[in-house]
C-alpha cells in the first residue's frame, strides 16, 4: 500500500493574507453597482436627458435603458473571461476592467446633464462590472492551497454576505442622496467607493499567487 503525500489541511492553519483585499474591494464595488442601479430609473424619468419623451412614454424608456444597460453587465463576462484566460491573466483583467468602471462612474457624475456623456458612462460602467463580474470570486479561491483550503468556505460564505450588505446598504443611502444632494453626489459617491475597490484590490498586488 502506498501513502499519499500531497499535502492535507493543517490544524493551525490561518486564511491567506491577501483575501482581506479581495473581500474589501467587492464590498465597496458591488456598493457601487448597487447604488447607480437603483437610481438610474429614478433619475432618468426626472431628468432632462429624456426631455424629447413624454407621459408614461418616459418612464419606459427609462426602464428600457436599465434593461439594456443590465444585457451588457450580463454579456461582457464573456469578453472578461475570456480575455484572462487567453492573455492577461484575472489579476491584470481585474484591475483593467476595473479602471474602465472607474471612468464610467466618473461620466455619471460630470455628465448628469449631457445625454452623450451620461450614457457613454453607462456603456463604460456595463463593460467594467461585466469584466469583473467571472473573475473575482474564482480569483479569490486561487489564493488557497492544500493547507487551507478548507477555510475557502467560510471565507466564500462572508464573500457573499458582503455582496448582499452592498447591496442594502447602496439601496437604502444612495436613493437618500439623490433626493438630498442632487445626482452628481448620488452618482459620484458609487464612483469614489469604486475607486476605493479598485484602490484596495491593487494594494493586494504584491500578495496574490
Amino acid at each position: 500500500m502506498t501513502t499519499s503525500t500531497l499535502p492535507g489541511p493543517t490544524a493551525g492553519a490561518r486564511l491567506p493574507r491577501q483575501i482581506p483585499f479581495i473581500i474589501g474591494n467587492e464590498a465597496c464595488e458591488r456598493f457601487s453597482f448597487y447604488g447607480m442601479r437603483n437610481i438610474l430609473v429614478q433619475f432618468l424619468i426626472t431628468s432632462l436627458l429624456l426631455q424629447e419623451v413624454s407621459g408614461p412614454g418616459r418612464e419606459a424608456e427609462a426602464k428600457h435603458i436599465l434593461h439594456s444597460f443590465m444585457i451588457g453587465v450580463f454579456f461582457f463576462p464573456l469578453l472578461g473571461g475570456w480575455l484572462a484566460d487567453r492573455f492577461f491573466g484575472k489579476y491584470n483583467t481585474i484591475l483593467w476592467f476595473s479602471l474602465v468602471y472607474c471612468a464610467g462612474h466618473a461620466c455619471l457624475a460630470l455628465f448628469e446633464g449631457s445625454r452623450n456623456g451620461f450614457f457613454l458612462g453607462l456603456g463604460l460602467i456595463a463593460l467594467g462590472a461585466g469584466g469583473i463580474k467571472p473573475l473575482v470570486a474564482s480569483f479569490m479561491g486561487d489564493q488557497f492551497d492544500q493547507s487551507n483550503k478548507h477555510l475557502a468556505k467560510v471565507v466564500f460564505d462572508g464573500f457573499y454576505w458582503i455582496i448582499n450588505f452592498g447591496s442594502l446598504f447602496a439601496s437604502l443611502l444612495i436613493p437618500l442622496a439623490l433626493k438630498n444632494l442632487g445626482p452628481a453626489w448620488a452618482f459620484g459617491i458609487p464612483g469614489i467607493l469604486m475607486f476605493v475597490a479598485t484602490l484596495v484590490f491593487w494594494l493586494g498586488r504584491r500578495r496574490y499567487v
